[in-house]
C-alpha cells in the first residue's frame, strides 16, 4: 500500500504494466516458490555447525541442493541441477530446475533460489516505493576498492552464499553478480555437466569473443540513438535507485 497523504498517479501506470507483464511469470514463479517451501516446509532450518568451516556444517547446504536436485530428475520438472542460498547459517531460499515443468527456459536452478530468497527477504510487494530497511533494495554503500561507479547501490543478496550441485552456467553466474552473492560453492564441474548433456562450457568461451564472432548472430549498435533515450531518462531521474 502507498502512504495515504501521497501523490499516487504516477504510479498507476506502473501497476498496470506489473500486472499485465507479470501476471504469468508471477504463476509460475509461485509454483517454483511455493512448491518448493511446501516441500521442505516440514524440515528444520538447515544451519551451520559453529566452528565447522568448510566442514560438516557447509556439507548439509550441498546435500540439500543435491537433493533438490533430484527431486526435480524424478518428477519431471526438470535437468538434475538444485541449489540453495544462505544467510547466517541458516536456508533462506531453495532452487532446482523447473524448465521442463515450465517450459520457461529460464526457469534454472540458481535463478528459481535467487526468487525463493528474494521472496522471503522482501515481505511486501515493491511497486516502486518501499525502498528502505527491512528489504533487499535498501541502499548501501560501495565497498572500499570496488570498481562500482556508483557511490550506493542496493543489497541484493549481498551477505549471502549459495550452494550448487552443479557449476552454474553463465546465465545464472551473471545471475548471481547481479543478486550480490558473496561466495559461490558448486560440486560438480563444467565437465562433469557436458558429460551428461548440458553443455555450458562453450558459452563461457564464446563470451570472450568479438560480437561478430559469437555463435549467435549479433547486431551490435543497431538504431543506437533510439536504445539511448532510455539511458538519458535513466539518468534524469533525480530519484534513481541503483541496483
Amino acid at each position: 500500500m502507498f502512504p495515504a497523504d501521497c501523490n499516487c498517479s504516477q504510479h498507476v501506470d506502473r501497476r498496470k504494466f506489473l500486472t499485465r507483464t507479470l501476471a504469468g511469470t508471477l504463476a509460475a514463479a509461485a509454483a517454483v516458490t511455493s512448491d518448493v517451501a511446501s516441500a521442505t516446509q516440514s524440515k528444520s532450518p538447515a544451519k551451520a555447525t559453529t566452528g565447522t568451516g568448510t566442514g560438516t556444517g557447509k556439507r548439509k547446504f550441498m546435500e540439500e541442493a543435491t537433493r533438490l536436485a533430484i527431486e526435480s530428475v524424478e518428477k519431471g520438472w526438470g535437468g538434475p541441477f538444485g541449489a540453495v542460498i544462505v544467510k547466517n547459517g541458516e536456508i533462506i531460499g531453495r532452487g532446482q530446475n523447473r524448465v521442463l515443468l515450465t517450459g520457461i527456459p529460464v526457469f534454472h536452478a540458481e535463478i528459481t533460489a535467487i526468487m525463493d530468497a528474494s521472496a522471503r527477504l522482501n515481505p511486501k510487494a515493491l511497486l516502486g516505493s518501499e525502498y528502505g530497511a527491512g528489504t533487499i533494495l535498501e541502499m548501501i554503500p560501495r565497498e572500499a576498492g570496488s570498481p562500482d561507479p556508483v557511490p550506493e547501490r542496493a543489497r541484493m543478496l549481498k551477505g549471502c552464499d549459495i550452494y550448487i550441485n552443479g557449476a552454474p552456467c553463465p546465465m545464472c553466474m551473471s545471475a548471481i553478480y547481479w543478486a550480490r552473492i558473496d561466495h559461490v560453492y558448486f560440486a560438480a564441474s563444467l565437465k562433469d555437466t557436458s558429460k551428461i548433456g548440458f553443455d555450458d562450457a562453450f558459452q563461457y568461451e564464446d563470451f570472450a569473443k568479438p560480437w561478430e564472432k559469437r555463435r549467435i548472430a549479433v547486431t551490435p549498435n543497431f538504431e543506437r540513438d533510439i536504445g539511448l533515450k532510455a539511458y538519458e531518462a535513466w539518468m534524469a531521474k533525480k530519484d534513481r535507485h541503483p541496483y
